[in-house]
């Protein structure tokens, strides 16, 4: 088994996503319409992964969400990350992180073409 997450880390997502109603998705920039449905609490997660919060962070906020916390959310959400990061989908750092343009924001809000140019500049190699 793996060790155990650092809670402490940040997390950030190395993917272009969209947010459709309750449904996160991967989009391929040159191809918006082109979607990967994730399933829902990968999506949750990536959807959340913005490089300024670390995982302790993600815990805290998702356990506000329920009345009553379900015993394993904690095993789940790390479980989660674990699957992420074993797919590169997520990254893990002991310091914040700016999101390039072209992940900072859901494909929807993004300019297409500003996106396109700025991952080429970076020699950014998408997932």
């Amino acid at each position: 088994m793996s060790n155990p997450l650092n809670k402490a880390h940040y997390f950030y997502r190395t993917v272009v996503f969209t947010r459709q109603g309750n449904k996160v998705s991967l989009a391929d920039i040159n191809h918006p319409d082109k979607l990967t449905e994730l399933e829902g609490w990968m999506g949750i997660i990536i959807s959340l992964a913005d490089g300024a919060h670390t995982i302790q962070e993600l815990i805290d906020f998702m356990k506000a969400q329920y009345q009553q916390v379900p015993d394993n959310l904690e095993d789940t959400i790390e479980s989660v990350i674990e699957r992420l990061l074993e797919g590169k989908m997520l990254v893990l750092t002991d310091k914040p992180v700016k999101l390039p343009y072209y992940l900072a924001s859901p494909i929807e809000q993004l300019d297409l073409e500003k996106a396109k140019k700025l991952i080429v500049e970076d020699g950014y190699i998408l997932h």
